[in-house]
């Protein structure tokens, strides 16, 4: 919402000032202009981007729009699974756990939190990472380092519509000039008309900078740049589990591991320690009870 806002305020008051000098807003209308910008935009960017990239944009613009970021609600869930497994592996052992990671979408456990269930791939992020500690060989910095290297990669693959819009946003202002050029060409093919005619000619031809321009630092860079800062918001949950789960495997308690993990999250989101005790630690026992009774009827 506050990208339609923001544009909508933008877009006001260029045309309203505009309007206000005096000029004559029908003029800025020059559909072919914009034709030969956008579409050689869209062009250029599908030969510069691979599908699965091109498709990812469309994903990542619609997130920035309604400004998809993780809501407290589901930090708590994922401090809360987290601290399920935790307590499971430091209580049952390791064949309780396994059960769960195994299968996850058929775990009762998992169920008491469906925000974390409803992504695959942060689900399967921290199976795998409770898998390797099941294992029990390898060392929490390799763990760490593995991290790493996960989420370094999750982050380019997540910021590549980012870097695409930003190349589309830089390039521009050269398609305006571009659009401009041909416009004063059409201008010079109708040297021998009136001056009226001419002068509407090169005033189409100069829209097409200012469109250039326009679409470059007043749309296109600042969509780039909110889908940059809603995906980087997206990430940091994977941060959380990874701050977490280096606290568990260097011996931590599952309560003081959670903090380690409460600690990385953004403070406008982050919950306080009594919070994650009630919702999480405290909860986590009444949440599980459900989930259980349900995967014994679903079991009968």
């Amino acid at each position: 919402m506050s990208v339609l806002v923001g544009l909508l305020i933008a877009i006001g008051s260029l045309i309203g000032g505009f309007a206000a000098m005096g000029g004559h807003v029908a003029v800025l209308w020059q559909p072919w202009e914009l034709v030969i910008i956008l579409g050689t935009a869209i062009g250029t960017y599908f030969v510069a981007n691979p599908m699965k990239t091109v498709t990812d944009t469309g994903a990542a613009v619609m997130e920035a729009m309604r400004n998809t970021t993780p809501s407290q609600a589901h930090y708590f869930e994922v401090l809360g699974v987290l601290y399920a497994l935790m307590r499971e592996l430091r209580n049952k052992g390791r064949a309780e756990i396994e059960q769960h990671i195994e299968t996850p979408y058929e775990s009762a456990l998992f169920a008491a939190y469906p925000s974390v269930l409803a992504d695959a791939q942060l689900t399967t992020f921290i199976c795998d990472y409770f898998r390797l500690i099941i294992v029990g060989k390898a060392q929490a910095h390799e763990v760490e380092a593995l991290l790493d290297e996960e989420i370094g990669s999750q982050v380019q693959d997540r910021l590549k519509p980012y870097y695409a819009l930003g190349t589309v946003s830089e390039a521009l202002p050269a398609l305006g000039i571009v659009a401009a050029v041909l416009g004063v060409i059409k201008a010079m093919g109708a040297i021998d008309q009136s001056p009226a005619l001419l002068g509407g000619f090169i005033g189409a031809a100069l829209v097409g900078t200012f469109a250039g321009i326009f679409f470059s630092y007043g749309v296109i860079g600042p969509i780039s740049l909110k889908i940059k800062a809603v995906r980087e918001k997206q990430l940091r949950v994977y941060i959380v589990v990874k701050q977490t789960l280096l606290a568990f495997i260097n011996g931590a308690a599952p309560q003081v591991a959670l903090e380690y993990g409460r600690k990385v999250i953004s403070a406008a989101e982050r919950p306080s320690i009594d919070e994650v005790e009630d919702k999480t630690i405290s909860g986590a026992g009444q949440r599980a009870a459900p989930a259980n009774d349900r995967a014994q009827k679903e079991a009968a």
